[in-house]
Order: structure tokens, then sequence, then C-alpha cells
């Protein structure tokens, strides 16, 4: 694992960015694994903005998400497929027919889940996975439970994870219950592992993550045992890991 502290959260969107565009310009038909969330954000920010000077192209990149809210329509804007939209597909040159993201709307669980796996396989998986990582633990909507789930399936959102959404709706009666999400396994499966983290709210998360005992009840845990994981993150993060 490396690790790779910067200032503030905007250092460690630039530096993500820059991960993420190595690979695009080393191998333009990528796989890219994204993201959703506050802490991606800025890194998707500075790759527009990459993109609108000429130095990036978009043009042959594939991408997968890692999860979507069962139950909201795409043009929900609380939806992860406005989310990336918004933020990313719709400001690049990316071939929208190559960009994946679980259909919140299919109601047959094992179907979704089936067709999603599928569609990894068949892009001969991800090149690089992007990450963030919940106040539990949880990466993807996979939440602390007793195993390691290895597919992509049907989750019920923990009552933190409800909590720490229900910022983004109206009402906590608004907030999904339930959400499709990337397995463990699924992740492990990427050829390169991209984790950012800022805050000291997420210091005490990342410290069990990485330094902890490899369990379950924590899902992040896993990524002790992956060949290939950068964790970028701030020094307000950093503040639970000994790291210069």
């Amino acid at each position: 694992m490396r690790i790779v502290k910067t200032r503030d959260y905007a250092d460690m969107s630039r530096k993500a960015a820059n991960i993420i565009s190595a690979q695009i310009i080393l191998k333009p038909d990528c796989v890219l694994g994204l993201a959703t969330g506050s802490s991606p954000l800025g890194t998707y920010e500075q790759l527009v903005d990459w993109y609108r000077k000429g130095d990036l192209d978009f043009s042959g990149v594939t991408t997968i998400n890692l999860d979507e809210y069962r139950g909201l329509d795409r043009k929900d804007p609380q939806s992860y497929y406005y989310f990336m939209h918004t933020n990313l597909f719709d400001r690049v040159n990316i071939d929208t027919a190559r960009t994946n993201i679980p259909n919140g709307m299919e109601l047959d669980e094992k179907k979704e889940c089936d067709r999603y796996e599928k569609l990894i396989s068949d892009l001969g998986g991800i090149d690089l996975q992007l990450l963030g990582i919940g106040h539990n633990g949880h990466i993807g909507f996979n939440e602390p439970c007793e195993i390691f789930e290895k597919e992509t399936h049907c989750v019920n959102l923990t009552e933190s994870t409800i909590e720490a959404n229900q910022r983004f709706f109206e009402t906590a009666d608004q907030v999904p219950r339930q959400a499709y999400t990337m397995g463990i396994g699924t992740i492990m499966r990427a050829k390169k592992i991209l984790l950012v983290a800022s805050g000291e709210e997420k210091a005490e998360i990342l410290k069990q993550a990485f330094y902890g005992t490899i369990t379950p009840n924590v899902p992040a845990s896993i990524l002790q045992l992956h060949p290939d994981v950068t964790l970028v993150a701030d020094k307000a993060a950093l503040t639970g890991i000994n790291h210069g």
C-alpha cells in the first residue's frame, strides 16, 4: 500500500486526479471504476479542468460505477446516475454508451446483480477503481456485516449510512433504504485501487481499515490484502496513522 499525504482537500483532489489521468494517458481504452459522494467530487472537477485544457481525452474510456440507490429514478437529483452526469460525464468527451451504473429502477434484484457482474467480467475487469470510505468503513455500499460479499448485490443500508446521506434529502423518509453495490470480491479484482479521504472525522476509520484487523465489520480492511492500493488523504485524515 502507498500512502500519499496531502495538505488539504484540494491537494488531495489534484493528486488523485493525477493518478487517474495517468491511467487514461497510459491506456486510453481503460476501464475506470468510479465512486460518488463528496470525497471524489474535487477529483472530478480537476479531471474536467484538464479535459477543457486539452490535456485529457475520455473518448476511449469505459466506466463502471460502484453503486446506485434502489428505487431512485435516473432523473432524481439524488441518484448516482444524475450525480455522475452532472459532475463528470456531461462535462467531458466520454461516450455515454460506455458509462455504466446499476439500474436502481430494476426491482428484480437477482436479474440486475447478475447483469452488472457479467458486464464487468465481459469488459475484462476494472483497471483502476476509485473509492471513498464511509465513517463505518464501508466501501461502495458494502456495510459492516458478518461476511465479505463477493459479488454485486442488493444491500440494506445501515442507520448510520442513512443518517449520513440524509443531508442530501429533504426528509429522512426520502432516503432510500436499499442500494445495489459491487461486492467486495468485485472491487478486489480491480487491478489498481485508489482510495481518497479527507478530514479529521475519517482519521479513526482509516487507522482501523489499514492498520487494524481484517474483518467484514470494517469492510475497507480487506484492502490490506490487495497488491496495488494507493491511499491519497489529507493530513487531517491521516492523524491516526504515523506517516511522515
